[in-house]
């Protein structure tokens, strides 16, 4: 590995510890009865209230640009999250429902998805590890060192 790119997997890493309790809050909110089981369900029960999800998408996404300052993320996660929010419910897209919601369902899945690897990451990593574990690697493609 690179010492430029290791001193940055530290960065990252000690950005994460230093929010953790921040992460674990935002990953509760969004795993808990009314920040996932309710809006998926309201995606299977065609109801507007899923477009709801996009706001979450969105605060998951700033804080994980949080702990990055200055990188890019993914540019297929920008894709994803790009695709699903900024949509505004109106009558027509009940005839075309998943073309117009699935996108917002899976941009909250894959914001989530990285939240909870970040949340990992901090509770069970003292350093950047070697051999490398799934959810931290996951971390680095998103943050586009790896």
């Amino acid at each position: 590995m690179k010492p430029d790119r290791r001193k940055e997997e530290v960065a990252l890493l000690n950005n994460i510890h230093e929010n953790l309790p921040s992460l674990t809050q935002l990953f509760d909110a969004c795993s808990d009865h009314w920040g996932y089981y309710d809006p998926v369900y309201r995606f299977y029960h065609k109801s507007y209230k899923v477009y709801a999800l996009q706001e979450v998408t969105k605060t998951i996404v700033a804080k994980l640009l949080s702990l990055a300052p200055g990188r890019e993320l993914s540019v297929w996660f920008e894709t994803i999250i790009r695709e699903g929010t900024g949509k505004t419910f109106v009558p027509e897209h009940n005839e075309k429902w998943l073309l117009h919601t699935r996108p917002i369902v899976e941009a909250f899945f894959h914001a989530r998805y990285f939240l909870e690897m970040a949340v990992k990451c901090g509770e069970e990593l003292r350093s950047p590890p070697e051999p490398m574990p799934s959810n931290w690697a996951a971390l680095l493609s998103l943050y586009g060192l790896r």
